[in-house]
């Protein structure tokens, strides 16, 4: 089945229906098998842009490329039948104008499959969002804290606080008002969440916001403990895989080294007699 012929049972519609319902399950997904584990769970799976961090080794979101996503948005898409695909816009690929976010939205829509796509920004993208709604492309906002916007934001910083919260509410009511079916608050004080969440019309995607958000999303490596290089203050590491994974690894070396792998289950047989040199 190709990408663009791909049907999922959830569209964005689906998701902006359920505001103020059952909380709505995401988790970051960049390759197939992930992708297929989580289908059945999750309402809709996020290929984003922090696979350049977790998968790619880059020091920020800002090195990934349309390439890139490209190529993890339809690995995710070949495990998917159920959940949404929602795939981030990399940095510099939508800030320019509507028209250049349009012309990469629409190539990561029919590249991978994916119903929706995500951007980073609040009131200052609600025109280019707007733009892209119009022309059919579902749009999902985020705000708060913006990995692409680190160096000005000045590091991973919670967002929101004091005389920001004004601000950062003006923002979602503005990617709300210009059509967006949803908004990620990411790094939110959860009482600007709480209260987010109750005054506009589309659902809150919290990522180390409130409980009270519409639904919830984390990095799937960073909570199956697959990624280890940090570990932010709102992630729950419901395993510990890579802990896991590097004591397989050592296991592994340790009986090579020691010639107990493979063993006799591991090898085949031939049933057929070996000849000798010819005399």
């Amino acid at each position: 089945m190709s990408a663009t012929a791909r049907k999922t049972a959830l569209m964005p519609t689906d998701i902006l229906a359920a505001k103020g319902g059952t909380p709505l399950v995401s988790l970051t997904a960049y390759t197939t098998p992930m992708a297929r584990m989580m289908d059945e769970h999750c309402d809709f799976v996020l290929v984003g842009d922090s696979v350049g961090m977790v998968l790619h080794g880059l020091p920020s979101t800002l090195g990934v490329t349309m390439e890139m996503m490209v190529l993890h948005g339809k690995a995710v898409a070949r495990g998917l039948q159920k959940a949404m695909l929602v795939i981030d816009m990399p940095f510099g690929s939508y800030e320019e104008s509507p028209e250049q976010a349009f012309r990469n939205a629409a190539r990561l829509m029919a590249e991978t499959g994916a119903a929706a796509v995500k951007l980073e920004g609040g009131a200052h993208m609600a025109d280019t969002i707007a733009f892209l709604v119009a022309r059919g492309v579902p749009v999902m906002a985020h705000i708060g804290l913006t990995p692409q916007s680190i160096n000005t934001l000045g590091g991973y910083k919670v967002q929101g606080r004091a005389d920001e919260a004004e601000a950062l509410l003006a923002g979602a009511r503005a990617v709300a008002d210009a059509g967006a079916f949803s908004v990620v608050l990411e790094k939110v004080p959860a009482n600007l969440a709480d209260r987010i969440t109750a005054e506009i019309a589309i659902p809150t995607i919290g990522i180390g916001a409130s409980a009270g958000c519409d639904g919830q999303i984390l990095v799937v490596d960073d909570m199956l403990g697959l990624f280890t290089a940090f570990k932010p203050k709102f992630v729950k590491r419901y395993a510990t895989l890579g802990e896991d994974g590097e004591a397989a690894i050592a296991a592994y070396a340790a009986d090579v080294r020691a010639r107990s792998f493979p063993a006799e289950e591991h090898i085949f047989a031939d049933t057929a007699p070996v000849k000798g040199p010819a005399s």
